[in-house]
């Protein structure tokens, strides 16, 4: 027997009425299917109903991330993201706004500026999460790091660690934590020359940091810095690998404890270039490694005595 159907639309509904096929169980009335539900028009029985929608729950900007609603949740931000932004001059199409519009948007701007932060603590994370983005940025971090970071600020700020301390200072000090807990070859030098700090005032900082959170972070290694440090210079490959093998060696010997990682790491690079027949300079691999060449000359004693 064929079926007959007929198909109305309601609203943003699609009703199907189907009949002789499919009845009401306890009427054999009219049923009728929509979007949602299925019901019986003449007893209002509802038959079935959450149909089961097989279509994608997410929103794709482009092929590689998926956005479920919205903007995702971000440490970076003190209000993980969740804030709104008042926009300037147009509208959401592009068109201009008019004299009294951009006036009126400039008095909720100033208006959201006044009420963005409950606290002073909150404000001060505000500044202290904006200052860590940017040394990452500047430093040319990944993300990862970058929300390692700022949770490592906040854990900061909860412990009561930025009282009698600067907020740069905590915030480069957590950026240069982030780094040594992931292992990343990056000094207290390279971390202070962004920074709007002193040297000695981040590494103060790193200490208490390191101290009353206790963080994950192992010792740095020559090893690590020679990577970094033949890109600086435009070494060969034969070069790179050479003074890493020479680094390795140090450290299996135990002659690298206490001295500069990147100081040695440097004369490793020194050394590896004597042997080639390169000419690589004191003064260049000591500039590379934020150290003198002094340091350079006595390590690479070292490694001569050791004959590696």
């Amino acid at each position: 027997m064929a079926i007959r159907e007929v198909y109305e639309t309601t609203f943003d509904e699609e009703v199907r009425r189907e009949s002789e096929s499919n009845q009401c169980p306890e009427c054999d009335g009219q049923v009728t299917t929509k979007a949602v539900e299925t019901v019986c028009e003449g007893c209002g029985l509802v038959i079935d109903e959450q149909r089961i929608d097989h279509g994608p729950e997410w929103r794709a900007y482009d092929d590689e991330e998926c956005e479920r609603t919205g903007a995702p949740l971000t440490a970076a931000r003190h209000d993980r993201g969740l804030s709104t932004e008042i926009g300037r001059g147009t509208d959401a199409k592009g068109n201009e706004l008019s004299g009294q519009k951009r006036r009126r948007l400039a008095r909720m701007r100033r208006e959201q500026t006044r009420g963005r932060w409950r606290s002073k603590a909150e404000r001060n994370l505000a500044h202290g999460l904006g200052e860590v983005r940017r040394l990452t940025s500047a430093l040319e971090l990944s993300d990862s790091v970058r929300d390692q970071a700022c949770q490592l600020f906040r854990s900061a700020q909860n412990e009561d660690l930025l009282r009698g301390r600067s907020i740069e200072a905590i915030a480069a000090a957590s950026v240069y934590g982030a780094c040594r807990c992931n292992g990343l070859s990056r000094l207290v030098d390279d971390v202070s020359e962004t920074a709007r700090v002193e040297e000695s005032r981040v590494a103060n900082a790193y200490k208490t940091l390191n101290e009353e959170l206790g963080l994950p972070a192992e010792p740095v290694s020559p090893s690590m810095f020679v990577p970094r440090l033949a890109s600086d210079l435009e070494c060969s490959d034969w070069i790179r690998q050479r003074a890493r093998t020479l680094a390795e060696q140090a450290e299996e010997l135990g002659v690298t404890t206490g001295v500069h990682p990147a100081g040695f790491a440097a004369a490793c690079l020194y050394k590896a270039g004597q042997e080639e027949g390169e000419w690589v300079t004191q003064r260049d691999v000591a500039e590379s490694g934020n150290v003198t060449p002094t340091t350079v000359r006595t390590h690479y004693e070292t490694l001569d005595e050791l004959a590696v």
